[in-house]
């Protein structure tokens, strides 16, 4: 199928010519006091057939941009680039070992490339650890090829393959809305400055293989119809791939992430892999989709990561991840099926890290996360979402009893917990008319925001009033099940239930014995032999000692769990 510019280009687009380049090349325009040399909307013929002109652009206009001085920009936008396109030929090669670089480059131009010549050296010595020295050249000079102007491709068409390999940008890019037809390499490259390919759209493979990214990197709304590599990339800085599409396989191995990772709302079409990556800050994956397997094997997360409202219908393969303290993964609203897809990890640490706020709209997804570890055999994990949902409801219940109902709470009360007296008023005037339904309902009135919503929502319910027998039915469960919690963490931990036991049976033991054996002084006493009563006070000890190491190992409250059971075995 031909491309569908192929068939007519923009009116506005004319053929650049060697006169026109010339031109162009002696009247730059200035844009925020900077010299750009215009070339947009132009058809760039770089074919084969057209090998003299080809030459002279790429001699031209690499001549022109790498004067001494100030650097000059290249705005390449709206234009169509027919032919293979070679970034590194429009750029200077320099060495990034040895004692001198070009005097072209600016003080803060040199900075960039010393940085990244210290980076690439600790990288020579590692290597010269691991292998044989005598293989190494020491002579040997590693070049790169450095563009220093701000290179604009804004919804620039290139037709055939463009080639941007080992190239050190020292300036922004700008390619918001490019369309690459080809495969589009940009293998370790540098961008010392924020790049932008929002709304870009790769048709057939994108590269970015040990690539690094300094500073900010954007991808919101791109869209990647090829295989995509980002494998062994570095991301310095914020990146944001905000309502990407990945329709092939998503390569972002070994890839480390130093700044926060953006990909709420993307696409996933074919298997997205993330093995070996280290993100330093956090992750949001939110209300994303993937269709097929999800791999972050071995990765390293050391933020929390945001699945809110994700989609998972295939594989998410979380085995071997390294999980910084106090780092979860926030899976409320997750849709996920567990007849069709899998959440998969090491026993023991997947079911912790995974991370519910409520309750409310998440019940079918714990239902689903339980039937799913129980398939794969790992009773501890669904172990883990049964006593995380009695947890929730537990939540849920101290709510009901202590919450303030939002339809019949009181304005000084409403004023009280943080709404200010504008707020109070907008929500009696709405009681008025209709009572709320839901508490996300107050978001609807102009004078709430969503901070004062957030900061009262722990505090608010929205119910029909309740009598007091309803209000100690809810109180009675409440008991209910924090006992339960508190003895056996709701049926689900074997060595909190194997503590209380042995507390039990060495109380009951030590009690009966002595009522047995110790039962009167007159006329003639009736009392244990020293030998038995040594017995039973050292087994009494051992056992009371080993339930206290399992309750204090095993329970979230163990001064809880020991009150409990000192209120359930004394009256007894």
């Amino acid at each position: 199928i031909a491309p569908a510019f192929a068939a007519s280009s923009p009116p506005d687009r004319i053929l650049l010519t060697p006169e026109l380049l010339q031109e162009r090349l002696k009247l730059p325009i200035v844009q925020n006091g900077m010299q750009v040399l215009d070339l947009r909307r132009f058809i760039i013929d770089l074919q084969p057939e057209n090998a003299d002109f080809r030459d002279r652009f790429y001699r031209s206009v690499q001549t022109y941009l790498n004067r001494p001085g100030k650097p000059t920009h290249l705005d390449l936008s709206d234009s169509l680039i027919k032919g293979r396109f070679e970034g590194d030929r429009l750029g200077l090669r320099v060495p990034l070992y040895g004692d001198a670089l070009s005097r072209l480059f600016t003080l803060p131009e040199l900075e960039q490339l010393r940085r990244d010549r210290s980076r690439i050296s600790q990288l020579k010595s590692l290597s010269n650890l691991l292998l044989d020295e005598k293989q190494i050249n020491p002579d040997s000079n590693l070049q790169i090829t450095v563009f220093r102007g701000q290179l604009k491709l804004v919804k620039t068409r290139f037709a055939d393959t463009a080639n941007f390999n080992n190239i050190f940008f020292l300036d922004r890019i700008d390619a918001q809305g490019s369309i690459f037809e080809k495969d589009s390499d940009w293998s370790e490259t540098r961008f010392s400055q924020p790049i932008s390919l929002t709304a870009a759209k790769f048709v057939n493979a994108a590269r970015f293989r040990n690539s690094i990214f300094f500073n900010k990197a954007r991808f919101a709304q791109s869209i990647f119809t090829g295989i995509t590599i980002f494998q062994g990339s570095t991301f310095e800085d914020t990146t944001n791939f905000h309502q990407a599409q990945f329709q092939k396989i998503a390569n972002f191995s070994r890839t480390k992430w130093q700044g926060n990772a953006d990909f709420s709302q993307t696409n996933w079409q074919d298997q997205a892999q993330f093995f070996k990556a280290k993100f330093s800050q956090s992750l949001f994956l939110s209300e994303s989709t993937f269709s097929s397997t999800v791999t972050f094997r071995e990765a390293q997360f050391q933020k929390s990561v945001n699945l809110r409202g994700t989609s998972i219908l295939g594989l998410a393969d979380f085995s071997d991840v390294g999980f910084g303290r106090s780092v979860f993964l926030n899976i409320s609203d997750l849709t996920f099926d567990s007849d069709k897809a899998k959440i998969s990890g090491d026993p023991g640490h997947i079911g912790r890290a995974l991370s519910i706020p409520t309750l409310q709209g998440n019940e079918n997804l714990l239902r689903n996360l339980v039937r799913n570890f129980r398939t794969q055999e790992q009773i501890s994990e669904a172990n883990e979402i049964i006593y995380k949902m009695a947890l929730l409801w537990q939540q849920e219940l101290r709510h009901r009893l202590h919450g303030m109902n939002i339809n019949t709470v009181s304005g000084d009360k409403l004023q009280k917990i943080g709404f200010s007296p504008a707020q109070v008023e907008a929500i009696l005037r709405r009681r008025e008319k209709q009572l709320f339904s839901t508490l996300n309902e107050i978001l609807n009135l102009d004078e709430v925001d969503l901070a004062t919503y957030v900061k009262v929502r722990d505090r608010l319910i929205v119910s029909d009033p309740i009598s007091l027998w309803i209000w100690v039915k809810i109180a009675s469960d409440l008991l209910g099940l924090s006992v339960l919690l508190w003895l056996s963490g709701n049926g689900t931990n074997f060595w909190l239930v194997f503590g209380d036991g042995l507390l039990a049976i060495a109380y009951f033991s030590t009690l009966f014995w002595r009522v047995d054996r110790y039962r009167r002084r007159i006329p003639k006493p009736i009392v244990p032999t020293l030998a038995e009563t040594l017995w039973m006070g050292g087994s009494y000890c051992l056992f009371n000692l080993l339930g206290l190491l399992a309750i204090f190992r095993t329970s979230p409250q163990p001064w809880l769990t020991l009150t409990c059971l000192f209120i359930v075995l004394v009256p007894i």
